[in-house]
């Protein structure tokens, strides 16, 4: 099942054509989901008594307005709703529990907004275990081709299964970035290095990500882009020519924001594509 939060927002519109388009190539049904959150409004001497019915019906209105949406881009996906009181990071969270993925917006009213800059995309990202699928507003023309960062880790390959599983689906070509920069020794900055021994190594690393891959995607093109740059830069630059950029997420800490890693936070600030977060 696909998840994707809406708020009414602009974005969240955006969020709802992106999930209903990748529910039907994936052939999963899609649940759309509105968290009704009263907590910034409990705060105060003299709490408006009509206040919940009103959160209610708004919310309501927008899952309508939702639910219309993609059954006008899919009538053939099964498409649900649910209207579910809390907090929105911890709404998406719990119903990530039985999804394939979560979709949501970048930015939005409430309910599921400041997804780009804000604490809802970073604390769902970070802490759910499926693919979270951050989608902006504007729409883009389609490009036919999708982006996957890559670094030395085995923790990128989650990100790699999902990015050859889109690939394939949508019969794009599929670049696989890989920025390297040269290591700087507290003792020894000014160090020697052979180039073209290291340049070698870089390309062998992405080879040893990407064979098995390629040998399981036969009909995938695969593009090795091997590349002397800071790697939110490079992914960044990518993805100004892709329907979509992939991302791993192995950062550490208790914070969600943390738990994203400083790439996968780059790219979620500047990229104009949606950006797929997909944890080890």
């Amino acid at each position: 099942m696909i998840i994707v939060g809406v708020d009414g927002s602009v974005t969240a519109r955006a969020a709802v054509e992106w999930a209903v388009n990748d529910a039907l190539r994936m052939g999963e049904p899609l649940r759309i989901v509105h968290a009704v959150d009263r907590s910034p409004y409990q705060i105060g001497r003299f709490p408006n008594a009509a206040l919940p019915d009103a959160l209610r019906r708004e919310g309501q209105r927008i899952l309508r307005e939702a639910l219309a949406l993609a059954h006008e881009r899919q009538p053939d996906v099964e498409v649900t709703t649910r209207d579910i009181e809390g907090a929105p990071a911890e709404v998406l969270r719990e119903q990530a529990k039985d999804a394939a993925e979560i979709v949501l917006g970048s930015r939005g009213l409430g309910g599921f907004a400041g997804a780009l800059l804000g604490s809802v995309s970073a604390h769902v990202a970070g802490h759910v275990g499926c693919p979270v699928v951050v989608v902006r507003g504007d729409h883009q023309p389609v490009r036919g081709e999708i982006v996957v960062g890559v670094d030395d880790s085995p923790a990128c390959e989650p990100a790699l299964v999902y990015a050859f599983q889109q690939a394939e689906l949508r019969r794009s070509t599929l670049r696989v970035v890989h920025a390297w920069q040269l290591p700087v020794h507290a003792y020894a900055p000014e160090a020697p290095y052979d180039m073209d021994e290291v340049r070698t190594a870089q390309h062998q690393t992405v080879r040893d990500r990407v064979g098995t891959f390629k040998r399981d995607y036969p009909q995938v093109t695969v593009v090795e882009d091997v590349q002397p740059a800071q790697p939110v830069e490079a992914l960044t630059d990518a993805s100004t020519r892709a329907d979509l950029l992939v991302v791993g997420s192995h950062g550490h800490g208790a914070a969600g924001a943390l738990l994203l890693g400083s790439v996968s936070r780059g790219v979620l600030y500047h990229t104009r594509c949606p950006v797929a977060v997909v944890r080890a």
